[in-house]
């Protein structure tokens, strides 16, 4: 419990993997707002979501994300969620900070709380903004855990996902909300499985109901919550304790191309699993290759000999700027064209 920027402060620097933050949103809400039948809806009003004006927002806002980047690691990064009225200026604050955008994305609500007054559109979205600590940062990004998720598609930055409601709300003996921007922990499941591995330390610093933490704990990852409001952490912590961690084996996800030994083409080669002298050709088999002994290729055509690397003349034969040669060139396997990246395969998987 505390002040959050006191105690993010008071953690050793560039100790966290990843930081999520659901800050006050600012919503400068003027009087109740009712519903048709003149009940009161259940709004957000707390006293932390209240700023006198808007400099004094952002000079919060900047004092967090100071103290947020400075017990990030060098390739860590931070998620902020946000609503229209604050993530534009959290935007301008994280790039004043020195903080690299990777991303926004759209959590589009599939179930989101009516415009009673019929005066602006129904409020359907919140937006998130994910970012490095700098333009260097080799930041985590499980692509291929996320586009298994996403049924073998590229997951895009427009996320359909349900408010929480039903059992995963969490209300007191009267039934009355814990706390009134719970998040829904698909939400989290998601951020925390393309962005972190199991063993990453998450620091929430708005912990609110604990809904990361609790993520958290489930996919195997080590936790720091904060939260200046005893109820809340009372409510977060026993939600966490009561969670069961998945089996180790349930928690590897599908492995990133990127993080797989590099395999030059002419271990192959030298492996013999394909001979200097054989020929190699595109899918169509509208261009083909001789292999040379020092693992580089030849394509001959009307225009000249092009010799190199199977990426460069992958390329060259296209006219493209670039090439992977690997699922470009193919060659005959019982009768049927197979990429030569198989073998590339084959290698790497003799070097587990």
């Amino acid at each position: 419990m505390g002040d959050c920027i006191e105690r993010m402060n008071s953690l050793p620097a560039k100790s966290v993997d990843l930081i999520f933050a659901d800050p006050p949103y600012n919503l400068q809400l003027r009087g109740s707002l009712l519903r048709p039948d003149n009940s009161e809806v259940d709004a957000v009003d707390d006293d932390w979501d209240k700023f006198a004006d808007f400099k004094l927002y952002d000079e919060f806002t900047r004092a967090w994300m100071t103290a947020a980047r400075r017990i990030l690691k060098d390739d860590g990064a931070l998620w902020v969620i946000g609503s229209y009225h604050n993530v534009f200026r959290m935007g301008v604050a994280l790039q004043d900070l020195n903080y690299w955008l990777l991303n926004d994305v759209v959590w589009l609500k599939s179930n989101p709380m009516p415009n009673f007054r019929g005066r602006r559109f129904t409020n359907a979205h919140e937006t998130m903004i994910w970012a490095a600590k700098s333009p260097e940062a080799r930041y985590k990004f499980n692509y291929h855990a996320m586009k298994g998720l996403n049924d073998d598609l590229q997951m895009r930055s427009d996320w359909v996902i349900p408010i929480c409601s039903g059992g995963e709300r969490l209300r007191d003996d009267k039934g009355v909300k814990s706390h009134p921007t719970q998040k829904p922990e698909a939400l989290l499941h998601r951020i925390l499985l393309a962005t972190t591995d199991p063993g990453d330390i998450v620091l929430d610093p708005f912990f609110g109901s604990g809904t990361t933490g609790a993520v958290a704990k489930r996919l195997g990852r080590r936790w720091i919550g904060i939260d200046r409001d005893e109820g809340y952490a009372k409510v977060a912590l026993e939600r966490i304790r009561i969670i069961e961690p998945l089996a180790r084996d349930a928690l590897a996800a599908t492995p990133s191309k990127r993080n797989e030994p590099r395999v030059p083409f002419g271990r192959v080669v030298e492996r013999g699993l394909l001979c200097p002298g054989t020929l190699i050709f595109d899918s169509g088999r509208r261009h083909n290759a001789e292999i040379y002994a020092d693992g580089t290729i030849e394509s001959r055509t009307l225009l000249g000999a092009c010799r190199g690397s199977i990426h460069k003349v992958g390329a060259a034969v296209q006219n493209a700027p670039a090439c992977n040669g690997w699922l470009f060139w193919h060659f005959e396997v019982d009768g049927r064209p197979t990429p030569i990246d198989i073998l590339r395969q084959q290698i790497r998987a003799e070097m587990v």
